[in-house]
């Protein structure tokens, strides 16, 4: 896909969700806006000129196409470089009628507006400077937030935090960059204008700083897309019953026959501010249904995927020796030393009380619940969100984008590069050529260095209003 954002076009778009409500936006963004406003647009206060009107006013009336009235709007005018593109801009809040809508887009194009490709309103803002990529891309993540961790992810990227940390890494890189070449410059005089101690210490200050962002991208994916946690546990312990009572809904189907569950169901919830995936697995057992037994190996997969694991057991059947074959089997299918499990006993109900000597084998942190009364699911929920503190997704800047993660990756990979090369006696010209390759890879991430498919591709996802 192909930008136009150079050229001096006028464009309009819906800004709205489509379809029928109470009010929508359309927007409007080019040097012709107030001239196309104004053919189109009858202000109540009729000595009002739009060429002349304040920005960021809104001025009520009615739109016209010839004698044919429209509708009755509010019109807001954005001078440039004070609006959202850094263009002269308006927008038309009108009644949300589909009819409406697709009236005033076509008397919009009629009049000299060309229809907006998807992201272009924020591909104007990056090239007029109002947001550099890193911003722009945050924008997107802000629309599809679904959760307030990872809204406010969005809006510190948004407001620039992890901008200026990038930033902020290059231009140290770019100082001393510059003393590089200009050895090059008098490489027959064999001078040495860069203190090479303190280089190293640039560079292992680098090196710290990126790896903590590139570290950080676990967690910032986490949160993006919710934090996955994979419900487990032997057959017919309620592990279906549980994700219902989570989820407050019959999402998995509850059967007294063991293997009932042979696929993994999933479904997002939001508690405390995050969002988590929970995943319904296949019950562990050997089994000679080959379709169950394919179920039981996702089972193992999604544990594997998890950040937390729930093994669901049932306290009626619980004792010493099942409860130390439930920790070797954690241990014999997950090499993740950092997986969070949590033990949840299930059917409490139907025990009069929790054995005493409980607590003196059982290792993981425990919850105990009904899944089928739905007690204590608070309890279960406190788990989780405790379970999140230790997953470090408080980070000031975290990477959440994959994009940036990969840039990061190539640019600590150049820098390991110069490292190695200056300890082992490299050539200043071949050293620089690793330096100008992590500047680079730093700068895809804000966009100081970028090229058209790399911006058709990043915006090309945005609705077509943003």
């Amino acid at each position: 896909m192909i930008f136009n954002y150079l050229n001096d076009d006028t464009i309009c778009a819906i800004a709205s969700p489509h379809g029928m409500g109470a009010v929508s936006l359309l927007r409007i963004s080019g040097s012709g806006s107030l001239e196309i406003i104004q053919k189109i647009f009858k202000p109540k206060r009729s000595k009002l000129d739009i060429m002349d009107a304040e920005s960021h006013k809104q001025f009520f009336g009615t739109i016209h196409d010839n004698e044919y009235e429209i509708d009755e709007v509010l019109v807001s005018i954005f001078r440039a470089p004070h609006s959202y593109t850094g263009e002269t801009s308006a927008e038309i809040s009108c009644h949300g009628s589909p009819y409406i809508q697709q009236k005033l887009i076509e008397l919009l194009i009629s009049t000299g507006c060309r229809m907006a490709e998807p992201g272009e309103f924020t591909m104007r803002a990056f090239a007029n400077g109002r947001f550099d990529l890193a911003q722009a891309e945050a924008v997107a993540d802000l629309i599809a937030s679904q959760s307030k961790a990872a809204h406010q992810i969005a809006m510190k990227q948004m407001r620039g935090g992890f901008s200026t940390k990038i930033k902020n890494l290059r231009q140290q890189l770019i100082d001393f960059s510059s003393l590089i070449e200009l050895e090059l410059d008098f490489a027959e005089e064999d001078v040495e204008f860069a203190d090479r101690k303190a280089f190293f210490v640039l560079i292992n200050d680098l090196k710290t700083e990126i790896t903590l962002l590139i570290d950080s991208f676990k967690a910032g994916n986490v949160i993006k897309n919710g934090i996955p946690v994979a419900i487990i546990g032997k057959p017919n312990v309620g592990k279906s019953t549980l994700l219902n009572a989570i989820l407050n809904e019959e999402k998995a189907i509850v059967s007294e026959i063991p293997g009932t569950t042979r696929d993994a169901i999933e479904d997002t919830i939001i508690i405390g501010g995050y969002s988590f995936r929970f995943i319904d697995t296949a019950g562990l057992r050997d089994s000679d249904d080959t379709i169950e037994n394919m179920g039981i190996g996702r089972t193992y997969q999604k544990m594997e995927q998890a950040s937390i694991i729930l093994y669901v057991c049932d306290l009626t059947t619980m004792n010493k020796d099942t409860t130390d074959e439930i920790l070797n089997e954690f241990r014999s299918h997950i090499d993740d030393e950092n997986k969070l499990f949590i033990l949840v006993v299930n059917k409490a109900d139907l025990m009069e009380e929790i054995p005493s000597h409980f607590a003196e084998f059982v290792e993981l942190e425990t919850v105990f619940v009904s899944a089928k009364r739905k007690e204590n699911i608070h309890l279960l929920a406190d788990s989780l969100l405790n379970a999140v503190k230790s997953l470090n997704l408080n980070t000031d800047t975290i990477v959440s984008n994959t994009r940036h993660y990969q840039a990061l990756k190539e640019a600590l990979s150049s820098i390991e590069s110069v490292e190695k090369g200056f300890q082992s006696g490299l050539p200043t010209d071949l050293a620089s050529i690793d330096i100008r390759q992590a500047l680079y890879h730093l700068g895809t991430i804000t966009g100081q260095i970028t090229n058209d498919e790399v911006l058709g591709n990043i915006f090309g996802k945005f609705c077509i209003g943003k």
